[in-house]
């Protein structure tokens, strides 16, 4: 079951957004790996904005993601990649549907 989610926030710099595609798109085999990630989206909101929706069975595992390869590698480019530092929000999941 799903009880709490992250949603990043991100506004690539400009020239940087086919960068910032290929850098979601990498992310998808590295959170594979992660049993708690229940799921896991790669958004592109605009023209220059991207966002990452992902959702955990509890806190451990949130916790557990934002410790993990995807959230080191997203803050060691962010410097390059992004106009600002993203922006992560806590969320709790009040309902649900996932294939079975």
């Amino acid at each position: 079951m799903v009880n709490v989610a992250l949603f990043v926030r991100m506004e690539a710099k400009p020239g940087k957004e086919k960068e910032v595609e290929d850098f979601l798109r990498g992310g998808l085999p590295i959170v594979q790996q992660e049993p708690a990630t229940i799921a896991w989206f790669g958004l592109r909101i605009g023209p220059s904005t991207f966002g990452i929706f992902d959702a955990f069975p509890d806190d451990a595992g949130r916790q557990a993601h934002l410790s993990g390869q995807v959230a080191a590698a997203l803050f060691a480019k962010a410097p390059e990649l992004f106009s600002q530092a993203p922006v992560i929000e806590k969320i709790d999941v009040l309902a649900s549907k996932l294939p079975q």
